[in-house]
């Protein structure tokens, strides 16, 4: 790979629908989840999953830190990394950074999956961090929408959007847009705006958003979009945010715009969690299994019903997705590319 700049806004453009052969596989992919809904120092590695270090000095040094966020950084054959949303809280994914002394010296871009606070609130304390000047920040349009959430219960929660002014005080270069896009010289897919096809998965139900102003249904989550790898060999790897699109919907997407059937990896949300979202989790799980991804790594908003649903399901499968964990997808030789099929996961009839 070169060390091109990451972002033409003419080439980003022309890419829109010309995704297919464009997206390079690669011989290796990390994602490392800087911030998720949980900690856990005592779970094990293995080859794949390399979880923190374990040290005599544990309880004297500072503490990863986990909360109702998410972000990951992915790195793609050892080199180009981008950063994958930032969390909540304005200090928690460069507090992370620090306590697992990582320090991404050939971050390209930063990618954002939508424009809620949980995704974005990092930026905050991460950009000064990073120290480089005029840093990509890919999103959808629909991210700068001012945005609130009415329970049933008559209970309203703001989603407060990225700022544009602080994002300009920090001198980050804005690329917005709506289809997918290619960056690392052509090693790493943004889906942009998601098709959606399955009957079950229907968005965020009572999500608002200011027009005109006036607050309007708006559950769709135009703007959430997922990355994807294709690990040679083995299929795509699909890191999601929170998967408003629903999480089925996001892998038929990628396969369907990359022409890659196999799913090496889902890694993030699956928003399955309360009331809401709990009945549509045997028809996910379902789907899922029919999709059968080598790894499932749910996390953030995917809710401990639905983990546990999943890692009874599909228990070769899972992977809980802890703060510090780092996953590494390598290339094999042993499993060809495999490419899209017309079968729709959520249709099916038969058991799974």
């Amino acid at each position: 790979m070169t060390a091109s700049h990451v972002v033409d806004l003419a080439t980003v453009k022309s890419q829109q629908q010309t995704v297919g052969d464009s997206l390079h596989p690669v011989t290796s992919v990390e994602v490392t989840v800087l911030l998720d809904n949980t900690v856990d120092i005592l779970l094990p590695s293995s080859e794949v999953v390399r979880r923190p270090p374990l040290l005599p000095d544990a309880f004297d040094r500072p503490a990863l830190r986990a909360e109702h966020g998410y972000s990951a950084l992915i790195t793609v054959d050892g080199g180009p990394s981008v950063l994958y949303d930032a969390g909540i809280s304005k200090d928690g994914a460069a507090h992370n950074l620090s306590v697992l002394d990582v320090a991404p010296t050939d971050l390209r871009a930063v990618v954002l999956s939508h424009g809620h606070a949980d995704h974005h609130g990092g930026l905050e304390g991460l950009l000064p961090m990073l120290g480089r000047p005029r840093l990509p920040l890919l999103l959808h349009p629909d991210a700068w929408r001012q945005r609130r959430l009415v329970f049933p219960t008559g209970t309203e929660v703001r989603l407060p959007p990225p700022s544009q002014a602080d994002l300009a005080a920090e001198g980050v270069e804005v690329v917005e847009e709506r289809g997918p896009s290619l960056l690392l010289d052509g090693h790493l897919l943004i889906t942009g705006q998601t098709e959606r096809c399955t009957p079950f998965e229907q968005g965020l139900p009572g999500q608002q958003a200011l027009v005109d102003g006036n607050w309007e249904p708006d559950p769709w989550t135009w703007d959430d979009q997922a990355v994807v790898v294709n690990v040679r060999g083995r299929g795509l790897v699909v890191v999601s945010g929170c998967s408003h699109s629903g999480a089925v919907n996001v892998m038929v997407a990628a396969r369907r715009q990359t022409g890659v059937t196999a799913i090496c990896a889902f890694v993030g949300g699956m928003h399955l969690a309360g009331p809401v979202f709990e009945p549509i989790i045997p028809q996910t799980v379902a789907a899922v299994h029919e999709l059968a991804p080598e790894f499932l790594v749910p996390g953030h908003c995917t809710s401990w019903r639905a983990q546990a649903a999943m890692a009874t399901a599909l228990p070769d499968a899972y992977v809980a997705s802890t703060v510090g964990t780092t996953l590494r997808f390598e290339a094999t030789s042993t499993i060809n590319d495999a490419h899209h099929t017309s079968t729709t996961p959520g249709n099916h009839t038969k058991d799974q």
